[in-house]
């Protein structure tokens, strides 16, 4: 596996945040009935959870080999899954009028970090 650089990454994950963050701006704009206030919180939570994850698998670049990418990577995916429940749950618990706008808008922003981290990662392969 080849050298990827956290500070490249760091760069790709900050413009992506900035993009998702103002898609999320202009959502609650235009649609302020259908977009959960907490929108900005969640960018916010998944730019520090993606670069965290990362983190663990890039720290050590020149003596990954494939085996302990896959160990490191697995590793971080626990560590993400078990945060984003934590997030998840906690917020659910104490804003009970906005689960269901949250929920939604949870996934939909999981999914685009997880497309992003995903591609990140194979482009750089």
């Amino acid at each position: 596996m080849s050298k990827i650089p956290i500070r490249k990454f760091s760069y790709r994950l900050i413009l992506f945040s900035v993009i998702i963050a103002a898609l999320g701006a202009l959502f609650q704009w235009c649609f302020p009935k259908y977009a959960s206030p907490a929108i900005p919180f969640v960018v916010i939570f998944f730019f520090f959870i993606t670069l965290f994850t990362l983190y663990i698998v890039l720290r050590k670049p020149n003596q990954v080999s494939g085996r302990k990418f896959v160990a490191g990577y697995m590793l971080s995916r626990i560590v993400k899954i078990f945060s984003i429940l934590a997030f998840l749950i906690l917020y659910m618990l104490f804003n009970k009028e906005d689960r269901i706008r949250f929920a939604v808008a949870f996934l939909v922003i999981y999914f685009a970090y997880s497309i992003f981290e995903i591609v990140a990662l194979k482009k750089e392969q």
